[in-house]
C-alpha cells in the first residue's frame, strides 16, 4: 500500500488554514503573457496566501495583471514588460514561476526545444540571481529534464544555488495519472494517489500502478494501455490542437495546484507531499521525479522508492540512462552558453 511504503498520502492535505502561521508572499511569474502563463494568473488568484501577484512577460502583461486585478480576491496585482523590468518584477519574491519559452509542436525534438528555450532560462534565473536570491524556483518550461540542471549549474555560477528552492513541476503526470484512471476505474479522480517517477518526457515518465490508491483494477493490458497514454498525453493534446498550441491549461492547473501546496508548507503545515523533478539521491540520477515532503525551506526530503514491480524496475532501468544523458546535456548547455 501507498500509505505504508511512502508513509504520506501524494496529495496536500486538508489541515485547517485559519490554524496555520501566515506570513506575507510574493509570487513571480515569468512568462504571465503566454498559454500557461494567463491561465495560470488566473488560477493563482484564487490562492490562500498570496499577497502580491508579479507577472512577468516581454508583451501583454500590463494588461493580464489589470484584468486579473479587477478579481474580487485578496492581494495586489502588477504587471512587467520587457527585459529591463525583468528583476524588478522578480525583487523580494518568495517564490518565482518560470513558464516562460516556446511551446512544443509536432516534429520539434527536445534538443530543438532546448535550444529555444534553454536561452531564456538561463536569462530567467541570472535575474533571479541578483533579485531575489533565496526564492523558491518552479520550472514548468519544456524541456524539464534539461532545464532545472541548467538552472542549477546558473545558480552555482551565481553562488546561490540551494537544492531544496529549485523544483522542475511534473504535478501535470500525476493529474494526468489520477484522470485518466480515475476514469478507468469509474470513479472521482480526486480519490486517486498515484506516484509518478523518473522524469518530464514520454521516455522517462513512469507512472508507478503498484502503488496506485485504491488499488487499481485492471489487468497488464490496460497498466501498459494507460501508461503509454500518460507518457505521450502531451502529443496527444499537441495533435488535438492541430499544432497549434500545447497542454497549457492543463499546465496551469497543475502548476496552480503545487504552487497551493509549495504556500501551505511554507506557513507551516505538515505532511504535503508532491512529485517534482529535484536534486535527488533516491535514483541513480543527480535529478530525479518522485514524491518529494514540502516544507518551509522547499524540500524537506525526497522519499525512498517504494519496491517497484518486475515491469516498473525494468521501465526504471531503462529511463535512467536516458534522463542521465538529459541532466548531462543540461549542465553541458549551461557552462558553454555564451553570456
Amino acid at each position: 500500500m501507498l500509505l505504508k511504503k511512502f508513509k504520506l498520502r501524494i496529495v496536500p492535505s486538508r489541515f485547517p488554514w485559519c490554524l496555520m502561521a501566515r506570513t506575507a508572499f510574493k509570487v513571480s511569474v515569468v512568462g504571465a503573457g503566454g498559454g500557461i502563463g494567463q491561465p495560470l494568473s488566473l488560477l493563482l488568484r484564487k490562492v490562500k496566501g498570496i499577497d502580491e501577484l508579479s507577472l512577468h512577460d516581454l508583451r501583454g502583461t500590463k494588461g493580464v495583471a489589470a484584468d486579473t486585478g479587477h478579481i474580487s480576491e485578496h492581494g495586489t496585482v502588477s504587471g512587467y514588460v520587457g527585459e529591463d523590468e525583468l528583476e524588478p518584477a522578480l525583487l523580494g519574491a518568495n517564490l518565482v514561476v518560470v513558464t516562460a519559452g516556446m511551446p512544443r509542436v509536432p516534429g520539434m525534438t527536445r534538443d530543438q526545444l532546448m535550444q529555444a528555450n534553454g536561452g531564456i532560462a538561463i536569462h530567467v534565473i541570472r535575474a533571479m540571481a541578483c533579485a531575489c536570491p533565496e526564492a523558491l524556483i518552479a520550472i514548468t518550461t519544456n524541456p524539464i529534464n534539461i532545464i532545472v540542471p541548467t538552472a542549477a549549474e546558473v545558480l552555482k555560477e551565481a553562488g546561490v544555488f540551494n537544492p531544496h528552492r529549485l523544483f522542475g513541476i511534473t504535478t501535470l503526470d500525476v493529474v494526468r495519472s489520477r484522470k485518466f484512471i480515475g476514469d478507468f476505474m469509474n470513479i472521482n479522480p480526486r480519490k486517486v494517489n498515484i506516484p509518478v517517477i523518473g522524469g518530464h518526457t514520454g521516455p522517462t515518465i513512469l507512472p508507478l500502478f503498484s502503488q496506485c490508491q485504491p488499488e487499481f483494477r485492471g489487468d497488464t493490458e490496460d497498466i501498459l494501455r494507460l501508461t503509454h497514454r500518460i507518457k505521450e498525453a502531451g502529443t496527444e493534446v499537441v495533435m488535438a490542437k492541430g499544432g497549434a498550441g500545447s497542454a497549457t491549461l492543463s499546465m496551469a492547473y497543475a502548476t496552480c495546484c503545487f504552487v497551493k501546496s509549495l504556500i501551505r508548507a511554507q506557513n507551516g503545515q505538515e505532511g504535503i507531499i508532491e512529485c517534482a523533478f529535484v536534486a535527488s539521491s533516491v535514483a541513480d540520477a543527480p535529478f530525479f521525479a518522485g514524491p518529494v515532503e514540502l516544507g518551509k525551506q522547499g524540500v524537506k526530503r525526497c522519499l525512498k522508492l517504494p519496491v517497484l514491480n518486475e515491469f516498473e524496475q525494468k521501465s526504471l532501468d531503462n529511463l535512467l540512462p536516458i534522463l542521465r544523458k538529459n541532466i548531462e546535456a543540461g549542465v553541458h548547455f549551461a557552462k558553454t552558453f555564451k553570456k
